[in-house]
Formats: C-alpha cells, structure tokens, sequence
C-alpha cells in the first residue's frame, strides 16, 4: 500500500493543508522514500538508527540544521499518522534532532578599524568638548579593557563600599562586577589611561554649565526629574534633593550625563553608534564588538588564551575559544592577500 499517498491525501483534504504547505510535505516524504529504498527497507520498518544516518548524510551534504529540522518535523507527523492508523507501534522520528546550527562568529573590528574609532576626534562647538572628552575615554576602556556594557555603567571614579565598580588611576586599574556578581580586575592601558584623566579633568567643569542650562529652563533637565516611585503625578524633586542627587552622582558615577545622573546602557550604545558613523566606519559600531574586538586583537598579539579568559572574565575556556576561530579567520585573510599562491587572479 501507498502510505504516504494515502497520508498526503490525509494532510491536503482533512488537514486542508495550503498547496505550499502540501507541496513541501511531498519533497520531503519523496526524499524518506528515497532514503529507504537505497536502504533496501520499507518505510513502516524504518528505524531511528536509520533516521540517524540520514540526518547525517543530509548535513554532510550542506544541508543547515534548520532545513534538517523542517524536514524531520514532516516526517515525524508523517510516523505519527501510521501510528494511530496501526502501521508501526513507535515514531523512529520521535528523538531524532536536527544538528544545532553553529553559532555565529562574535562581530569585532579590524586593528586599523578600531585605532579609526579609538583616536577619532569630533569637531567641537558649544558643548561638544566635555562630551567629546567623555565619549573618547569611554571608547578606551571599552576597547581597552573589554568592558561588557553593564560594567562600564557601573564604575565610579573611586573605591566606596557601595561601588559596584571603580577605578584605580595610580595602580592603572579597573576593578569591575561581572555576571554572576564575580569580580574582576583588569589593567588599564595608557591611551586609557590618559583619555580618563582628561575626562575627569573636564567631568565637572560640564556638569556646572548643563546645571546652569537646565536652571534658566524650569522643569527642563534635572530640575523635571520626577520623584522615583512617587504615586503623586507632576511631583518633583526639590532644590535641596536636586543638589544631593547631582553631588552624590557627581562623587560616584565615573561617567555621568547632562542631567548629572549616571550614564545609561542605552546612552551608551546611541553614542558609540553615533561616533562610529562620524569615524567613517563602514558599520555601527556597539559596546560589546568592542570587547569582541579586545579579545581578538589580544589573542592574535598573544596567543595567550588564558589570559584573555581572565581578562573578560570568563568562567568557561569554552565560552573564550570562540575567539580562536576569529584569530583563524584573520590568520585566513592575511594569507589569502599575501601568499603568492592563495592570490586570486
């Protein structure tokens, strides 16, 4: 009997299956049929183990773990139909995945892209300078450092109990909280280094004249900053909580917005894309292709794959080794532009 005649039958005109749906049904049981009778078996005695087999020819083939998947999906309904009709007394589908698609690479700079980024000046005006100043030490130490985005949020510009993350300028630290709340120190470079002691230089200087700004505006700035958790709507923070607000952030929180608070993830990523595209990158640039980009130029300079484990803050060699197929695939490049018998003509 024609089983899967009679079941594509079943899917088209009880199921009321779209035409495309159905078609797709019919090349992938064509290709089951197929599988089988090279295999000298009939399809209601087809086991898992050659389940298996196909699956591993069809991704030996090229064929992407997703493709694989939608394939086994139509096979799998197709044994589960025999089933209930009383043809076979188990779905040699039924715990056969598909491969898992590989990862994709992390995204990083280039050497000479991110120098581009790292000692790209914008043009100044009015307010530029203090925000030129803090975008440009940012980019340091995210590149610098492999910062994750969060914790380039969290540093302040000293120790303190309540520090999540700070800064020792005289030891040329930087001492982060990372996932899972585990602590790292990792050294600060001196283009680093020197791009910090600018920012903090001018930090707040800034502050001052965007306090003045927001001060000839009323409810604009940070004299509307509305209450946190208040239930009263239009109530707003006071001269004197406004003053404590501002110094407490000014006292902590490294990097700091017109407003006087402590710079968002969100600010950060908006000014980096920002600064990327002023660079003349060809792609926006965001926090964490910086710290993909650290960890690559680290391990191409070092081929140290410890260290750079312990730089990012890695728990897992694993979750570090990614970085070894980018060092490859830079390694990969270079050849082809350079060895006299890999050049295209």
């Amino acid at each position: 009997m024609d089983w899967v005649a009679r079941y594509l039958d079943h899917v088209r005109y009880e199921k009321r299956l779209a035409e495309r749906t159905h078609a797709l049904y019919t090349l992938d049981l064509q290709k089951l049929s197929d599988y089988a009778k090279s295999a000298g078996v009939a399809l209601e005695a087809v086991q898992s183990s050659h389940i298996r087999r196909w699956v591993s020819q069809m991704h030996s083939g090229g064929r992407s773990g997703r493709g694989i998947a939608l394939i086994l999906s139509g096979w799998r309904g197709f044994y589960t139909w025999l089933g209930r009709e009383g043809v076979v007394q188990s779905n040699p589908v039924q715990d056969v995945r598909a491969p898992k698609a590989p990862k994709p690479l992390p995204k990083a700079l280039s050497v000479d892209d991110a120098m581009q980024l790292a000692e790209f000046s914008a043009a100044p005006d009015v307010t530029d300078p203090w925000l030129e100043c803090r975008d440009a030490a940012m980019v340091e130490l995210l590149y610098g450092c492999g910062l994750r985005v969060g914790e380039l949020v969290g540093l302040d510009a000293q120790a303190s109990n309540t520090a999540k993350g700070w800064l020792d300028l005289e030891g040329s630290e930087a001492h982060v909280l990372g996932k899972g709340n585990k602590r790292r120190s990792v050294p600060i470079g001196s283009k680093a280094l020197a791009a910090v002691h600018a920012w903090l230089a001018v930090r707040d200087q800034g502050l001052k004249f965007f306090q003045q700004e927001g001060a000839a505006t009323k409810g604009a700035a940070i004299k509307g900053t509305a209450i946190k958790g208040t239930a009263k709507k239009g109530a707003f923070l006071d001269d004197a909580s406004i003053d404590k607000k501002v110094s407490s952030e000014v006292q902590s929180a490294l990097f700091i917005g017109r407003h006087g608070t402590r710079l968002t993830a969100q600010a950060i990523w908006q000014r980096l894309k920002q600064r990327s595209l002023k660079a003349g990158l060809s792609t926006p640039v965001h926090p964490h292709m910086l710290r993909h980009s650290f960890a690559s130029h680290v391990l191409q300079s070092s081929s140290d794959l410890r260290a750079v484990q312990e730089l990012l803050g890695h728990a897992n060699i694993s979750t570090t080794q990614v970085y070894t197929r980018l060092d490859f695939q830079h390694l990969a490049k270079a050849y082809d532009a350079a060895h006299p018998r890999a050049r295209k003509k």
